[in-house]
C-alpha cells in the first residue's frame, strides 16, 4: 500500500487558497507577502520531492501548476515523476505535454485503487476539494503542514466541515521557525 501525503501550505486559521499568488482571491500571495522568507522553513519542500514517487493533484491545482511548474528548477525533480489528476472533466486534450507522464484519474475509487499498486509515496499539492475528499474517504496518511502565523478568514479550507468521528493524528515532526512558521508532520492514526 502506497502513503498517500497531503502537503500545504496552511494559515492557522485553516485556509490554503491562493498562497503563491494566484488571482481571485482577496488574500492572494499571502505566503510570501506577510511572512519573513526564511529557506530553512521552506526545506521539507525539496525534501517532499526526493520522498515522492507520484504527485496527485485536483483539476484546479492542475490547471494553475502545469503553465508554470514544467519549466521551474525548483520544481525539477517533479517534471520527471507520474501525475495523476482526479477530475470529472479534464480531457487527455487539456493535459500539457511539458510534464511527462500524467495520468486522469475519475474518482476517489480511482485513487484507493493507485494507492494500492506497488511504489512509494504519493504527494498531494494544493487540491483543497481533492484533500476534503480524500480525507472524508480515509485515503490520506499523512499531513505535512507548513502553518503560517496568520489568520486569513474566508477562504478555501483543507479540512472537511463534513460531520464524521474524530480522526486522531500522531504528530511525528515539528519545528518552529524564527518567521514564525510551524512545520508539522502528522500520521493519521488508523
Amino acid at each position: 500500500m502506497r502513503t498517500l501525503i497531503s502537503t500545504a501550505f496552511i494559515s492557522l486559521d485553516g485556509v490554503v487558497e491562493a498562497p503563491g499568488g494566484e488571482p481571485g482571491y482577496r488574500n492572494s500571495g499571502w505566503t510570501f507577502k506577510d511572512v519573513d522568507f526564511l529557506p530553512e522553513a521552506f526545506a521539507i519542500k525539496g525534501r517532499e520531492q526526493k520522498e515522492a514517487t507520484a504527485m496527485l493533484m485536483g483539476r484546479t491545482s492542475y490547471e494553475a501548476f502545469s503553465p508554470v511548474w514544467p519549466e521551474m528548477a525548483d520544481f525539477a525533480d517533479y517534471k520527471v515523476m507520474p501525475k495523476y489528476v482526479v477530475s470529472t472533466t479534464l480531457t487527455e486534450d487539456d493535459l500539457v505535454s511539458n510534464w511527462g507522464e500524467t495520468t486522469i484519474l475519475r474518482s476517489l475509487d480511482e485513487v484507493a485503487a493507485l494507492k494500492r499498486t506497488e511504489g512509494g509515496p504519493i504527494i498531494v499539492h494544493g487540491s483543497a476539494a481533492l484533500n476534503q475528499g480524500l480525507a472524508d474517504a480515509d485515503l490520506i496518511d499523512r499531513y505535512h503542514l507548513l502553518v503560517f502565523p496568520l489568520l486569513l478568514g474566508a477562504g478555501k479550507r483543507l479540512f472537511s466541515t463534513t460531520d464524521k468521528d474524530t480522526q486522531k493524528l500522531k504528530l511525528v515532526e515539528h519545528e518552529v521557525y524564527a518567521n514564525g512558521l510551524q512545520k508539522n508532520v502528522f500520521d493519521v492514526v488508523r
